[in-house]
C-alpha cells in the first residue's frame, strides 16, 4: 500500500446535443435532459453577455417596424382584421421564441361556431410538451405545464389540440423550421455555439467568485496515508467534486482536519502560466464562436463594435446588412408568416404579408426589384401612403391632356442641343452660346415678329405657342421631352410607356403643359404625397421609383437664326464658360430619374 500510487482523474460533464424521447406510461415527449433542454437554452440567454445581445438584436431585426401587407390599399377591410388579429406585442414574443427557442406557439382561439378565428396569443413555448404522434406520423396535440422542472407523476397536464386536428375552441399552431434528425422540436439555430455561451458564462463566474475568495489558485489534493480500495475511492472522488468543482468554486480553500502530522494530507497549489492571457483567449474566442453559431455577418449591426473594419467602411457595412437581411433574418420571416397565412386563411383573408425591415432605405438593393409591391416589401415604404400607381382612368385623362398639349415641332425649328444631365445652365445662357442671329433685326422686325407669336397656354401651331422659357424675340425655344433616366430594371408603369411611346413620336412639351397636367384638380390625386400637395410630374414623372426623366430641348428658328462658332467646340466638351442662371424650379429633379433621387420618391417622414 505504501509504495502504491494511483492517479484518478476526475471528468467534468460535457456538452451533448438536446435528447427526444419518449417516456414510458408518458402521453408527452420530453425535451433535453430531465426534460428541461429549454430552461438550457434560457440560462444560456441570461448568462452569456454576447449571447443575449445577438438574439436580442436578431429578433428585434425579424419584428422590424411590425406586420404589414402590399395590399393593404386594395383591400382594407381584410387588412383590419389582419392587424386587429396580429397584434404587435404578440408578434414581437413570436419572433423572439423563435429565436431564442428555435420555435414558438400561437393559442388559436376560435367564435363559438368556429366559423372564425377571433384571438389570437402567443404561449411561452416552454411550457409545451408535444403528445406522441398518432397513425398519420402527425402531432395531435401539445400537453401545458407552468413549470416541467417541478413536473411530478400526479401533476395535472392540460391538453391542447393541435391547430386544424380538432373542433374545440382552443387549438395551438406549433411553428418550426425542419432540422434533420428531430421530429418533435427543433432545436435553435445556434445551437453548435451553446456550449461557447456556457464557456462564456463560467468564466465570467469564476473571475467573479476568484476575487470575492481572495484571488487564491485552484489545488492539487494529495492523499498521503495509502490508496484506498476503488470504492472508498469513487465516494472520496464524489465528495471532493461536489465541494470544488464548478467556476462558483474558484479560489476556496480547503481545511484538513488530521489526527497525526505524519498521515497529514499535502495541499500542492497549481500555478497557471500566463494565466490572463488564457482567460483572455478564452474569452475571445467564446464571442467569436458564438457570432459564428448565430451566423452574424458583422457585430456592428447588432451595436457590437470590434475590430473587424466593418465600423469605418460604409461599403461593407452595406453588404453585411443586406447578407444578414437575406441569409439570416429573412428565413425566421418567412417562417412566420407561412404560418400567419395559414389562419388568415381560415377567416378567407387573403394579403400578402411582409414585415416592415429595420434596414436603412439607402441600404435596399433594388436594381432586380420588378413590381411596386416587391419594392414595398423590400423597403416599407407604403404604396397607399406614399405613392399608389395611377388607375386606369387617371393615366389615360393625364396623357390625353399630354396628348393634347405635346408638339412635334416643324422644320421651322431646328433642334441645337439636349441637356440631358442635370445641369446648372441658364436657358438664356444655353441658347445665347449656341446660336447667334443671322441679321440684326429693325425694331418694326421685331414688333412684327413678336406679334406673330401665339402668348395663349393651350394654343398650339405647329410649336409656336409661347412658353416663358422661350426667347423673348422668339429666336429659340425650350422644350422637354420624356426620356430614360437609368438603366431598365423591371416592367415600366402604363404612364412611362405612353409617355416613351409619344417621346419616340419626337413629342414634346412646354413647362406649361406638363404644370397644367400635374394641377389639374381632378387628376392624379391618388399619386400627390398629401391630399392637399397636388402631384407634381415635372419633379417626380411617374412615381415612386420612376427610371424615367425630363429632358430640355433646345430650338432656334431656322430663318433668322444659326449656329454660333461655339456649337462644334461645345458638342465636344458639353461646357459653357459663362455664368449660369437659375433654371425652373425642379429642373434638378426634372433632369434625374425619381429612382436615383434621395428617397427615391417617397415623401419624406
Amino acid at each position: 500500500m505504501k509504495n502504491k500510487t494511483e492517479l484518478s482523474i476526475v471528468n467534468l460533464s460535457t456538452y451533448t446535443s438536446p435528447v427526444v424521447k419518449e417516456i414510458m406510461g408518458k402521453e408527452w415527449i420530453a425535451f433535453g435532459k430531465n426534460n428541461n433542454y429549454f430552461q438550457y437554452l434560457i440560462d444560456r440567454y441570461n448568462g452569456s453577455p454576447t449571447n443575449m445581445a445577438i438574439i436580442n438584436g436578431i429578433s428585434e431585426m425579424i419584428f422590424g417596424k411590425g406586420l404589414d401587407a402590399t395590399d393593404s390599399n386594395r383591400r382594407p377591410d381584410q387588412y383590419a382584421m389582419m392587424v386587429s388579429l396580429f397584434r404587435d406585442e404578440v408578434v414581437r414574443r413570436l419572433c423572439s421564441d423563435l429565436k431564442l427557442m428555435g420555435q414558438c406557439a400561437i393559442q388559436v382561439i376560435y367564435s363559438k361556431d368556429r366559423s372564425r378565428i377571433v384571438e389570437i396569443e402567443h404561449i411561452p413555448v416552454e411550457t409545451l410538451r408535444a403528445e406522441k404522434c398518432n397513425e398519420k406520423g402527425e402531432v395531435p396535440a401539445y400537453f401545458y405545464f407552468n413549470d416541467w422542472a417541478k413536473y411530478k407523476r400526479n401533476s395535472e397536464l392540460k391538453r391542447i389540440p393541435a391547430f386544424g386536428t380538432s373542433k374545440e375552441g382552443l387549438e395551438i399552431m406549433y411553428i418550426k423550421p425542419y432540422r434533420a434528425g428531430y421530429k418533435y422540436y427543433s432545436p435553435p439555430d445556434y445551437e453548435g455555439g451553446t456550449q461557447y455561451c456556457e464557456l462564456e458564462q463560467e468564466i465570467s463566474n469564476y473571475h467573479l467568485n476568484n476575487i470575492m475568495n481572495g484571488l487564491a489558485p485552484s489545488m492539487l489534493i494529495n492523499m498521503n496515508n495509502g490508496t484506498p480500495d476503488p470504492e472508498q475511492r469513487e465516494i472520496i472522488e464524489n465528495k471532493i467534486y461536489e465541494k470544488f468543482s464548478g467556476s462558483s468554486n474558484a479560489g476556496k480553500f480547503i481545511l484538513a482536519f488530521n489526527d497525526d502530522p505524519a498521515t497529514a494530507a499535502t495541499i500542492d497549489p497549481i500555478q497557471l502560466s500566463d494565466a490572463h492571457n488564457q482567460y483572455q483567449f478564452l474569452s475571445d474566442e467564446s464571442s467569436k464562436k458564438i457570432m459564428v453559431a448565430h451566423r452574424v455577418v458583422s457585430p456592428m449591426l447588432l451595436g457590437v463594435k470590434d475590430n473587424t473594419g466593418f465600423g469605418s467602411n460604409a461599403d461593407e457595412l452595406k453588404t453585411a446588412s443586406i447578407l444578414m437581411d437575406n441569409m439570416v433574418i429573412r428565413p425566421f420571416q418567412t417562417l412566420l408568416i407561412n404560418a400567419f397565412d395559414q389562419i388568415l386563411a381560415y377567416n378567407d383573408i387573403s394579403l400578402h404579408l411582409y414585415f416592415k425591415t429595420l434596414q436603412p432605405l439607402e441600404f435596399t438593393e433594388l436594381d432586380n426589384v420588378v413590381d411596386e409591391e416587391t419594392r414595398e416589401e423590400e423597403t416599407g415604404v407604403k404604396l397607399s401612403e406614399d405613392n399608389c400607381e395611377l388607375s386606369d382612368d387617371n393615366v389615360d385623362e393625364i396623357i390625353g391632356s399630354l396628348e393634347k398639349s405635346g408638339v412635334k415641332m416643324t422644320d421651322d425649328w431646328v433642334l441645337v442641343d439636349e441637356l440631358d444631365e442635370d445641369s446648372e445652365y441658364s436657358n438664356e445662357d444655353w441658347a445665347n452660346y449656341l446660336i447667334k442671329s443671322k441679321t440684326n433685326l429693325s425694331n418694326d422686325e421685331r414688333i412684327e415678329l413678336i406679334s406673330s407669336t401665339d402668348y395663349n397656354v393651350g394654343s398650339y401651331k405647329n410649336g409656336n405657342a409661347y412658353s416663358v422659357l422661350d426667347s423673348p424675340n422668339d429666336l429659340y425655344k425650350i422644350r422637354y421631352k420624356y426620356a430614360r433616366g437609368m438603366s431598365k430594371t423591371g416592367e415600366s408603369r402604363p404612364f412611362c410607356k405612353k409617355m416613351m411611346n409619344l417621346s419616340r413620336l419626337g413629342i414634346v412639351w412646354r413647362i406649361e403643359d406638363i404644370d397644367k397636367a400635374s394641377w389639374d384638380e381632378n387628376v392624379n390625386v391618388a399619386f400627390r404625397h398629401k391630399p392637399t400637395m397636388k402631384y407634381n410630374i415635372f419633379t417626380l414623372k411617374g412615381g415612386i421609383y420612376c427610371q424615367h426623366k425630363w429632358v430640355r430641348v433646345l430650338y432656334r428658328l431656322e430663318s433668322n437664326t444659326e449656329p454660333s462658332n461655339n456649337l462644334k467646340n461645345y458638342k465636344k466638351t458639353k461646357t459653357i464658360p459663362a455664368k449660369y442662371n437659375r433654371n425652373p424650379r425642379g429642373s434638378k429633379k426634372a433632369a434625374k430619374a425619381t429612382g436615383r433621387q434621395s428617397g427615391k420618391g417617397a415623401y419624406p417622414k
